[in-house]
């Protein structure tokens, strides 16, 4: 699955497959669902390692940090150790939220 970064993302081209990579070794390894609440909210549960929590947040800033227009939210789960990441855009950028949630969804472990 391809994703294609929109004009507002200020990371170098040449950093963007190394970000991707980051993205999806977080959900191949800690994504346990992915539900879309709306179009331009999108909600993530993740279990994974001691430490995961400090991974999304570092992760969660840096992405903050090159694409304004992602809102990042990261509390505790229901569960002992589990995360809920909610990631929110405006409504002109719910392509970019979907291919993204796509992409959890298609790498998240079964």
């Amino acid at each position: 699955m391809s994703f294609d970064a929109p004009d507002a993302c200020t990371l170098p081209t040449a950093e963007r497959p190394l970000r991707l990579a980051e993205f999806d070794a977080l959900f191949s390894s800690a994504v346990r669902s992915v539900e879309a609440v709306s179009p331009t909210h999108a909600r993530m549960r993740l279990a994974g390692p001691a430490g995961l929590e400090a991974t999304v947040r570092d992760l969660a800033t840096r992405e903050t940090a090159c694409c304004s227009f992602f809102t990042f939210t990261l509390t505790p789960g229901p569960a002992d150790g589990a995360l809920v990441l909610d990631i929110e855009v405006p409504a002109a950028y719910t392509d970019v939220l979907a291919s993204l949630a796509g992409r959890a969804t298609a790498v998240a472990p079964r």
